[in-house]
C-alpha cells in the first residue's frame, strides 16, 4: 500500500513471462512480487492479506509451483513463468473455478484466488489426488468463512472433470 522499505534499492528490469506473455517491469530486485503484481501491473486478483506467508491469499504459480507472492522477491522471478488467477481464467472460466462455484467453495471470496492457484498446482502435477494430498496442497491456504467443506468438494469435482476431459 505505499512505499515499502524493501522497495527502495536500485531499480532493475525484471524480465519474466506473466500469464503467458513476455513481460518486463522496472522495479527493485528486493521488491516483493505481490506489490509488483498489484501495484505496478494492476493484477489485483492476487490478494494482500497477512504479508508474512501464512494465509495463502497471495498465492501465484512460479514455474508451475504455488508460492506466496508476499515472500517472493523480484530477483527470484527473473526468467521465470508466473501465473496469477487472472491467467488461470484467461478467455473463459477455468474448470477449477466452475467447481468452486458449483460446490460453494467460497463465501466472502477473499481466499478464493489463492485456493484456485493451490488447486491448479496440485491438479497439474497430480490429476488424481487422495485426501492426504489435497490436505497437503491446501495446507498453506486459510479460509475464515467456509469451513472447507465446499472447497474440498470443489477440488474433488475439478479433479474428476479434468480426468474425464483429458
Amino acid at each position: 500500500m505505499g512505499d515499502h522499505t524493501e522497495e527502495t534499492s536500485t531499480a532493475y528490469k525484471l524480465a519474466c513471462t506473466l500469464n503467458g506473455t513476455a513481460t518486463e517491469v522496472d522495479t527493485a530486485p528486493a521488491r516483493r512480487l505481490l506489490h509488483i503484481l498489484r501495484d505496478d501491473l494492476a493484477l489485483t486478483g492476487t490478494k494482500r492479506s497477512c504479508e508474512i506467508g501464512r494465509c495463502g491469499a497471495c498465492m501465484v504459480l512460479v514455474d508451475g509451483k504455488a508460492v506466496n507472492s508476499c515472500l517472493t522477491m523480484a530477483y527470484q522471478c527473473e526468467g521465470k513463468s508466473i501465473e496469477t488467477v487472472e491467467g488461470v481464467s484467461a478467455g473463459s472460466i477455468d474448470p477449477i473455478q466452475q467447481a468452486f462455484l458449483e460446490e460453494g467453495g467460497f463465501q466472502c471470496g477473499y481466499c478464493t484466488p489463492g485456493m484456485i492457484i493451490s488447486v491448479k498446482a496440485l491438479l497439474d502435477s497430480n490429476p488424481d489426488p487422495n485426501d492426504d494430498e489435497i490436505a497437503e496442497a491446501l495446507s498453506g491456504n486459510i479460509c475464515r468463512c467456509t469451513g472447507y467443506g465446499g472447497i474440498w468438494r470443489a477440488v474433488k469435482l475439478a479433479a474428476e472433470r479434468r480426468r474425464h476431459t483429458s
